[in-house]
């Protein structure tokens, strides 16, 4: 976006913009400096640096000469006029409209939109993390999943291929080689302090417009935490019964963890 558009969405004009710009560049300058500096028509720019006067956004230093607020300045008031009118938005839609955020599930496609919401649910993330997901998303996410790892959150994490361990609740699902095939592309699962979910399948050479699903709706977040912790039981089933082998010491742990985390 053009800087003259960016002040614009600041609650300038197009004139005000181009003629505080004008002043940043120049100053102090008289009327006709800024006009011509500035491309605003002398027969207009006095009526503008007038409206700059009124907001503060302009100071006549002597008479007929004029200097812009300095921006580090401009910038603290449009923060603070921002927050302020966001803080009065939101207590004004509080008293008038129902929360309804946690009854809808929506669809949200896009590779790097699903990313960018992955890595937002797990960065609010406060104790426990159930994900399931395939290395190649594991490589996009991993700063997140190590910054929650760092500020104590729990993770279960179920990896569909081979991925570095970073914790003790953690598994690989069983025949992960052909995973990707049975699914028709690379699964993945986030659920987040039994609150919020988002689930989908990036459909191979289709990832951009794969739909996602994104949402706080209790029962659905429910269902989709159980699904995951169900995978642990297919894990330990397919190590005694498929494979014949016998659960570790470890594997005994995870059990019991998974069990009664409920």
């Amino acid at each position: 976006m053009e800087i003259l558009d960016l002040l614009k969405s600041f609650g300038f004009t197009s004139y005000e913009s181009s003629a505080y710009l004008a002043l940043l560049s120049k100053h102090p300058s008289n009327g006709s400096q800024v006009s011509r500096v500035s491309g605003v028509a002398r027969s207009r720019i006095y009526d503008v640096l007038r409206g700059l006067l009124k907001r503060g956004l302009v100071f006549e230093v002597e008479v007929g000469k004029y200097v812009p607020l300095p921006f580090e300045e401009l910038q603290k008031q449009l923060r603070t006029q921002f927050e302020t009118n966001l803080n009065s938005l939101e207590e004004q839609l509080s008293k008038q409209f129902q929360d309804t955020s946690h009854e809808f599930i929506f669809t949200l496609q896009g590779y790097e939109n699903v990313i960018a919401r992955a890595c937002e649910i797990i960065d609010k993330a406060q104790k426990e993390l159930y994900l399931r997901m395939f290395p190649n998303s594991w490589k996009r996410l991993r700063e997140s999943i190590q910054n929650a790892l760092s500020r104590g959150v729990g993770i279960r994490l179920i990896c569909m291929g081979e991925m570095p361990k970073i914790c003790d609740l953690q598994i690989t699902h069983p025949e992960n080689q052909n995973l990707i095939k049975k699914l028709g592309g690379e699964s993945l699962d986030i659920v987040s302090d039994k609150t919020e979910t988002l689930v989908g399948i990036f459909v191979s050479n289709q990832i951009d417009d794969s739909p996602f699903i994104w949402s706080r709706n209790r029962w659905f977040v429910v269902a989709n935490r159980d699904s995951l912790r169900h995978d642990y039981y297919h894990y330990f089933l397919d190590k005694i019964y498929e494979q014949g082998e016998d659960m570790s010491n470890h594997d005994k742990q995870i059990y019991e963890f998974i069990k009664i985390d409920d």
